[in-house]
């Protein structure tokens, strides 16, 4: 898997989650400001895939919550300097929009100046951690810029997602993820910083396997399940859910940026996997853990 320019897949979705699954917190969620979402929709259809929920912050949390979805974890990410520290506001102003309901994550973009102050600002403002992209905002996982984010994170006990898996790659990055994400990149992280709690989205898309032994290894490190479990990417997943440490592995959508429907992943799961205790730590209550849910 070196390009992802994938096309839509039109299966038919739901108007409800699926009957029987426990209380459903999706972790992995996208809002941005109308503007910027338009434009991450425009490179999606050049270079992705087409979107298939083309919708406002506030539409894109009505959609979940109308349809059984009981909490959300929101995320944004800085794409360029100086444009952080809106962001987070932003995600403050739509937290407050739902209280209890909706869970964000702060951004800044490694080595803007301030980015220590930016950080502290959204913390004291309510949210709950970090979000970072390494393939858009392009930094190394080992890289002097990245110091201060596990720092302030470490010591905030403040979680850190981050896309730091390798795939899916795109030509259209202005950098090459191969050479700045690997499992063996993260690893150096958590040894080095070895209280910070990170969660790395997708189930590490494609370093699968070697993602599920460091899940085992380190505490600190979660996994969500984001597009990994839908049968989309060509590259595909060679165990079951229930085969990973299963509190170290929480659901999440990757919602609305998604091209089939709402509930795909959601059938999935509700399809494969019985163990009700399973499936309410997929499901809720590892996310809850990681991003310290009331």
């Amino acid at each position: 898997m070196t390009e992802m320019k994938l096309g839509a897949l039109n299966d038919a979705e739901e108007a409800t989650v699926p009957d029987g699954l426990p209380f459903i917190v999706d972790s992995h969620v996208h809002v941005f400001p109308t503007g910027l979402f338009k434009a991450i929709h425009s490179w999606f259809d050049e270079y992705a895939w087409p979107i298939r929920y083309r919708l406002s912050s506030k539409e894109v949390i009505h959609y979940l919550l109308s349809r059984g979805v009981g909490q959300i974890v929101a995320f944004q990410y800085a794409h360029k300097q100086g444009i952080a520290e809106d962001l987070n506001k932003y995600m403050g102003e739509l937290c407050r929009a739902f209280p209890g309901q909706v869970v964000g994550m702060a951004t800044v973009f490694p080595g803007e100046p301030g980015s220590t102050g930016i950080l502290q600002k959204a913390f004291k403002a309510g949210l709950h951690g970090v979000k970072l992209h390494a393939h858009v905002q392009c930094f190394d996982l080992n890289g002097p810029d990245m110091k201060l984010i596990y720092e302030l994170c470490q010591a905030e006990n403040k979680p850190l997602v981050m896309h730091a898996s390798r795939e899916p790659k795109s030509s259209a990055y202005k950098c090459d993820p191969h050479l700045l994400c690997s499992a063996e990149k993260l690893e150096t992280v958590l040894d080095a910083y070895p209280r910070l709690k990170v969660c790395v989205p997708h189930l590490g898309i494609d370093e699968f396997e070697t993602y599920k032994m460091l899940i085992e290894k380190y505490d600190t490190l979660w996994l969500d399940t984001a597009m990994a479990v839908t049968d989309y990417f060509p590259v595909r997943l060679p165990y079951n859910l229930d085969a990973l440490r299963a509190d170290r592995v929480m659901y999440g959508s990757d919602f609305p940026n998604i091209p089939y429907a709402w509930d795909r992943e959601l059938k999935h799961i509700h399809a494969k996997y019985q163990d009700h205790e399973f499936l309410r730590l997929l499901l809720a209550e590892n996310a809850r853990a990681f991003f310290a849910i009331p």
